[in-house]
């Protein structure tokens, strides 16, 4: 359903990161630790064009397309940046759209992609053992964002949090927004019987598992994400097809009190307002110490 399905979206707001940069940087492919040796999580790494100065860790959305194509266009807007990008257990990183591997249906859920993320950050952390002690930042894209609570304290040094492609709402309120936007209430009604129903997990609906849908109905972003004590910064476009201004907003105003910085940047006729977050990154890295949300203002 278009509603839900932000795949496609966040990986144009990833292929014009920094105005779509003409350089492109080698991406290699291998993969982490997930939840079992069966299934590991894909990975796309890149190293630096210019000394190093921060790492960039993304968690992919949903969908079984790879980050590698867009990525490849994209990223030489960071040449200070290692970049590391997880995939969900069986995406292949260079694969197109339709690509998704014999049982990936069956396998997906947000808590299964979160354990298996959260076992490839620690191995990560145990590799960076020893190197240079540089900050980190954690992006997540799209239905990525939903994991970012859970995993923030896995990554060392982390700086700060980057918000593509979602709102931060629960999953729930936000399809419910983006369902009365687009006139497919009915159809998400539809599909709330359907996870409320005896069905087993395993019955597929609308192209996803039962299971996919209850854990979905059930996961909670919003208060985790604000309770957590570090920056966020947070892109958005009043052209995005994909998330109702309406979300981003009602996100921003409940966030208004947290500890720590929120710092939303609008990009009015944009679709995610990613195009500058090269420029802003590569700023913040120059005095990190200033922190995220300074290093971006306009």
């Amino acid at each position: 359903m278009g509603w839900l399905q932000a795949s496609r979206t966040a990986l144009a707001v990833l292929a014009c990161i920094g105005g779509c940069a003409q350089a492109q940087p080698l991406f290699s492919s291998s993969t982490l630790p997930g939840l079992s040796p069966a299934n590991p999580v894909p990975v796309l790494q890149r190293e630096p064009s210019q000394p190093l100065r921060y790492r960039v860790i993304v968690l992919a959305g949903d969908g079984c397309m790879g980050l590698a194509p867009p990525l490849a266009r994209s990223l030489a807007s960071l040449p200070h940046a290692q970049l590391l990008v997880l995939h969900k257990p069986g995406v292949d990183p260079q694969a197109g759209p339709g690509s998704c591997t014999p049982g990936f249906t069956q396998r997906d859920s947000l808590s299964r992609w979160q354990e298996s993320a959260r076992a490839a950050l620690r191995a990560d952390a145990l590799a960076q053992a020893g190197s240079a002690p540089v900050p980190q930042l954690l992006v997540g894209v799209a239905e990525g964002i939903n994991l970012l609570p859970g995993l923030a304290a896995e990554v060392q040094r982390l700086a700060g949090l980057v918000l593509l492609q979602g709102s931060g709402l629960d999953p729930l309120e936000a399809g419910v927004l983006q369902a009365q936007r687009s006139g497919q209430l009915a159809a998400w009604q539809a599909l709330d019987e359907a996870q409320r129903s005896d069905a087993p997990d395993s019955s597929e609906v609308q192209g996803r598992s039962l299971r996919y849908w209850r854990d979905l109905w059930r996961w909670h972003t919003a208060r985790p994400l604000i309770d957590l004590e570090w920056p966020i910064l947070q892109l958005w476009g009043d052209a995005d097809a994909q998330v109702p201004a309406a979300a981003y907003l009602r996100f921003a105003e409940r966030a208004a009190g947290r500890s720590a910085p929120l710092c939303t940047r609008h990009v009015a006729a944009g679709d995610a307002g990613a195009q500058q977050l090269g420029i802003w990154l590569e700023k913040w890295a120059l005095a990190p110490g200033q922190g995220l949300c300074s290093a971006s203002l306009p």
